[in-house]
């Protein structure tokens, strides 16, 4: 079956382990998912995440979910860029969310980062997902 946002289902997914309370979830493997979960992992959202091989050749990615006091790490994780819709923004018009609490991924020409790397490396991009 062909999805039409493979970032917005992994995200879903990730919503959904997290309210059966699981402890991981499985999402067919991509790049941009891989990018967008290693900033997650860099900033604390999840434990880690693995790639493997599924019997019928198809590439999976397994995404250990994190929770704290037995409540999920992951607050909110919302899609901001759509492919009906997709939202731009230059570094210095990217706000801060949350008052800085929370963390907005993008995908810029060096790489998928967060808002806070990307202010660093002064470069903007696709706003890809918000997370608190």
């Amino acid at each position: 079956m062909a999805l039409s946002d493979p970032l917005g289902d992994m995200l879903t997914r990730i919503r959904n382990g997290q309210a059966a309370a699981k402890a991981t979830v499985r999402s067919p493997a991509s790049k941009l998912r891989a990018r967008v979960l290693d900033v997650l992992v860099t900033e604390g959202y999840i434990r880690g995440y693995t790639q493997a091989v599924t019997e019928n050749g198809s590439a999976e990615i397994e995404i250990e979910l994190k929770y704290h006091e037995g409540l999920p790490v992951i607050q909110s994780i919302d899609r901001v860029s759509r492919p009906g819709r997709r939202v731009y923004s230059s570094i210095k018009d990217l706000p801060s969310f949350r008052n800085g609490l929370g963390i907005q991924i993008l995908s810029t020409p060096r790489g998928g980062m967060s808002d806070a790397a990307a202010r660093a490396a002064n470069v903007g991009g696709e706003v890809l997902c918000r997370v608190f």
